[in-house]
């Protein structure tokens, strides 16, 4: 599995690869989420990068590629977000929780169900 972090737009394409699981160029181009959706020959070259990288492989039909993920969209997550404690945070947990509580657009909901996780792991 690759270490590399993904950039915006290939983030993008990997959470349609994601959600569609196997797709073509011109799949993940219909499920774009927001206006501009980028043209063809960008999405085919991002998902080329993410071969490169490790991310995505295909299944070859004769000159058309059908993409899936190499990597699972949680240990993705789960990188990321070590790599955000790590880099952004000095390795604190703590401080990242801090920063995320004080977040002025935390709803009460949000608190009580992080609340719930952690009482969840503490009996564990």
């Amino acid at each position: 599995m690759s270490n590399k972090l993904l950039t915006e737009l290939e983030l993008r394409v990997m959470n349609i690869l994601w959600d569609l699981k196997q797709a073509f160029v011109k799949d993940i181009i219909s499920k774009w989420p927001e206006e501009p959706v980028p043209a063809y020959n960008t999405v085919s070259t991002i998902i080329r990068i993410l071969e490169e990288k490790g991310f995505v492989d295909h299944e070859a039909f004769g000159r058309s590629h059908r993409y899936f993920a190499r990597v699972k969209r949680g240990q993705y997550r789960s990188r990321l977000l070590n790599n955000v404690v790590e880099n952004a945070f000095s390795g604190s947990l703590s401080s990242l929780v801090s920063t995320l509580v004080d977040n002025k657009e935390i709803s009460d909901q949000e608190l009580a169900d992080l609340r719930n996780l952690i009482d969840q792991k503490l009996k564990s």
